[in-house]
């Protein structure tokens, strides 16, 4: 079997049986084309491929590359799904199962401080442009549900349920959740739908999109890119000083949920995390709150 058959399959797999994410088959894609272009250049065949060419692969992404460990993380996921997958469906070898990854430095999630989030909302309050009302309800809503900006982009009309202050959100492998949103909110969103409707209406347009945007005739659901330019606006004129993209606001809402006194179960549900472990990692970020806290008020610091 051909490197490019046994590549067709494999997407093919991840898309129909696994059921990965949009964002993980792109990776996926991108890191197994990378590693099968390797390949070639060294006139190798997935099925002849060997455990010396995968570590040739990961050391040139190291060396010459000069890749993150993160990222050379990334692409070991990638070898040993593929790995794993030729040993079951086409009897393989799977020369990627006992792969190691690199040791990764534990980074702390980056947020916004209350003030800051503050600061930040009542600059999507004084927007004053076309899209204000837009702007000033996704900015809202990102922060308030803590929903990543993919699931935010595909949100729907029939997600919203105003009657028990709910939105439907689906998440990463298929997997839905209910988030409780505040009265106001759903009152910002009942605005923005009517003038959505309102603008479509006078274009004799319809759509289901709670974020719609017109591109090449069409219209499509707001891009990730032009939400991550409504967050770097906004924060520009809220004079935060630093870059802001729109995922540290869904750490932004774990973090003060947190302090507040929000159980990591209860967080792990609102955020759609599988495992409870990763969730776990806002307990460093509360830590260090309290260590400042305690330095400044405590009567014997």
């Amino acid at each position: 079997m051909s490197s490019n058959a046994l590549q067709t399959q494999f997407e093919s797999y991840l898309l129909t049986e696994k059921r990965v994410g949009t964002n993980t088959f792109s990776a996926y894609q991108q890191d197994i084309a990378q590693f099968v272009q390797f390949l070639e250049e060294r006139q190798v065949t997935l099925e002849k491929t060997n455990i010396t060419d995968i570590k040739e692969f990961l050391r040139y992404l190291k060396e010459t590359l000069a890749l993150s460990a993160r990222s050379i993380t990334r692409k070991i996921s990638a070898l040993k799904v593929l790995f794993t997958y030729a040993h079951e469906r086409h009897g393989m070898p799977n020369l990627a199962q006992d792969l190691t990854f690199p040791k990764l430095e534990k980074r702390l999630p980056e947020y916004l401080s209350e003030p800051e989030i503050e600061k930040l909302l009542a600059a999507a309050d004084a927007d004053t442009s076309i899209h204000a009302l837009r702007n000033k309800t996704l900015i809202y809503l990102l922060y308030v549900s803590g929903m990543r900006i993919s699931e935010l982009i595909n949100l729907t009309f029939s997600a919203l349920h105003f009657d028990t202050g709910f939105v439907y959100v689906m998440g990463k492998g298929g997997k839905g959740r209910m988030i409780p949103l505040p009265a106001p909110i759903m009152s910002l969103l009942r605005a923005h739908i009517n003038n959505v409707q309102l603008s479509l209406a006078a274009k004799h347009q319809k759509t289901e999109y709670l974020f719609p945007v017109f591109y090449a005739g069409k219209i499509r659901p707001i891009t990730r890119q032009a939400c991550w330019n409504i967050v770097t606006q906004l924060c520009e004129k809220a004079d935060i000083g630093r870059t802001i993209s729109p995922h540290k606001l869904r750490h932004s809402l774990a973090t003060h949920m947190l302090k507040q006194g929000a159980d990591l179960r209860s967080l792990q549900m609102l955020l759609g995390h599988e495992n409870l472990a990763t969730v776990q990692i806002y307990t460093h970020v509360e830590t260090s709150y309290l260590r400042n806290i305690y330095d400044k008020k405590h009567p014997r610091s």
